[in-house]
């Protein structure tokens, strides 16, 4: 399987390298399998420069982008660009143009591409997501659901494949992302690689989302989610907190819809979930009384969204 890795300017240092690393060992790997060993990776980084210095200033000499014409796979590590505006910013600019018609001339010859974190927003920019699902980093979720409408994002997922497009989620689920492509040729070699570099399985990112960080987004959400917290141990009204935001239901219901992808109800049981979690983790409160701390007269609905949340509870639940 001839593997193409995309370098860009200003890549991400540790997801090239952790996409790298995870190939080269499945190969060094693979004959330790018992019965039929799998092919080896065909691995080359390829650019649209000769050279490329990447995120943190190292160089990469890289084959030229031809290369990945006859690839059975074109992988895009991140860039390292952490501010949402100048991100949009980058992944439209002419510095990229090369880049994104290499992304789409993939596309249409069906090449599968995977990408992981803010290389997402370079797929979609070059419209490859168009009608397909996807994933990102869950703290750019809501900058990235605003500028790519056309493509269903799943924000809570590690990794996510949509007809022949596999994306993963924030920065170090470039390993993820690697792993799941091992995966395609032996789930067998993907297990033996993950124990060698001791690497969890992690399905999901909801373990580490953090809803503050995604509201601040947008101006009314920041404000329902201030307003639910100041009342996080009581009951609440939707109805009432629009009211005190100063618009309707309705606005407030799709204005979250928008930007993070969920109800105001799915929103004040993240914060609860996300308040109860940090009291569990530093008191030596029982759950009945965390539960009382965070709106519900009883432990039962907490402990059961407790055990929805994956990774959630890392301690025992008491009574």
């Amino acid at each position: 399987m001839k593997v193409a890795v995309l370098a860009l300017d200003g890549v991400f240092d540790s997801g090239i390298s952790a996409v790298l690393d995870v190939l080269h060992t499945a190969n060094a790997l693979r004959g330790q399998l018992a019965g039929a060993v799998p092919p080896a990776f065909d691995i080359s980084t390829v650019g649209v420069r000769r050279h490329i210095r990447t995120g943190l200033g190292h160089r990469i000499d890289t084959e030229p982008a031809v290369a990945a014409e006859d690839a059975a796979l074109l992988v895009l590590p991140a860039l390292v660009e952490r501010r949402p505006a100048a991100l949009l910013e980058a992944v439209a600019s002419p510095a990229h143009r090369s880049a994104r018609r290499l992304l789409a001339a993939a596309r249409e010859r069906r090449t599968p591409l995977a990408s992981s974190c803010t290389g997402t927003f370079l797929l979609a920019e070059s419209g490859v997501l168009d009608g397909l699902r996807a994933t990102t980093s869950w703290w750019l979720a809501p900058v990235f659901r605003d500028r790519y409408r056309r493509v269903t994002l799943e924000e809570t997922r590690m990794v996510t494949t949509s007809d022949g497009v596999t994306t993963a989620g924030a920065a170090f689920s470039h390993l993820d992302l690697a792993l799941s492509v091992v995966g395609t040729r032996s789930p067998a070699l993907a297990d033996l690689v993950r124990h060698y570099l001791v690497v969890d399985d992690r399905p999901s990112q909801a373990a580490y989302m953090i809803p503050g960080a995604m509201a601040r987004h947008e101006p009314l959400v920041a404000a329902f989610e201030q307003w639910v917290r100041a009342r996080i141990d009581g009951p609440l009204s939707i109805a009432e907190a629009a009211r005190d935001l100063g618009v309707s239901e309705r606005t407030l219901q799709r204005t979250l819809a928008r930007t993070l992808g969920c109800s105001p109800i799915r929103l004040v049981q993240d914060l609860r979930v996300e308040q109860a979690e940090h009291l569990l983790r530093t008191t030596g409160l029982p759950l009945a009384a965390v539960a009382r701390r965070v709106g519900y007269e009883s432990p039962g609905p907490l402990r059961t969204l407790l055990r929805r949340r994956p990774g959630a509870g890392r301690r025992p639940l008491r009574p």
